[in-house]
């Protein structure tokens, strides 16, 4: 069984920064790629940036230039490094693991909560 545990939300200020971490436990085969979605009330679960098992990125418009994704494959653990944030970042964020077998596992999500 695949474990996802997420840490690092909170209540920041507009304008600063903050770290979410993943670290993917249990019986990982053939993994692929990592990612963070996030979910606001009312809106749909989006994408906010993923990356390959060999370090390929890839952004939401909106958080380009501010967010950086990056991952330890030693200690399967993907990071999410999130700079000059805005209150329209504020949602419930979600660590997301695949495998090449197409299997697709979530975290239990973490509040970030920006105030203008």
């Amino acid at each position: 069984q695949v474990q996802l545990v997420e840490s690092g939300g909170g209540l920041v200020q507009a304008g600063g920064s903050l770290r979410l971490s993943c670290a993917v436990s249990g019986r990982i085969v053939s993994p692929n790629a990592m990612g963070w979605y996030r979910q606001a009330p009312g809106q749909q679960r989006e994408l906010v940036a993923d990356i390959t098992n060999g370090g390929s990125t890839n952004y939401a418009d909106s958080v380009k230039g501010r967010f950086t994704i990056s991952r330890d494959n030693a200690k399967n653990t993907v990071y999410l490094q999130m700079n000059s944030l805005k209150p329209e970042d504020t949602a419930v964020y979600y660590c997301n693991f695949n495998t090449v077998l197409r299997n697709n596992y979530w975290g239990q999500g973490t509040q970030v909560t920006v105030s203008s």
